[in-house]
């Protein structure tokens, strides 16, 4: 079953390309990041949670914005973070 919010969610542009990483990694002057997320809310680029800094979770909980997707290529998975779940 899919959650509302994966079935609401759009698909912004991504405020950053991917090329240049985790614009907050690359800020503070980290280059680990693993992966890349987008967000369905607002077009956020940030790391994920494999990376060291989680700066994708981190904004979910400052922002409340529920839905990332893989921002990787050739990957399109979502994940709800409100509701636990990937779509």
């Amino acid at each position: 079953m899919i959650c509302q919010h994966l079935k609401d969610a759009a698909d912004p542009a991504p405020q950053t390309p991917f090329e240049q990483g985790c614009p907050q990694c690359v800020e503070g002057g980290f280059t680990d990041w693993v992966h890349l997320r987008l967000c369905l809310n607002c077009g956020l680029v940030a790391c994920c949670d494999s990376s060291p800094r989680r700066h994708m979770s981190k904004h979910w909980e400052q922002e409340g914005h529920p839905v990332m997707r893989s921002f990787e290529p050739g990957e399109s998975w979502r994940w709800c973070f409100e509701d636990d779940v990937i779509g």
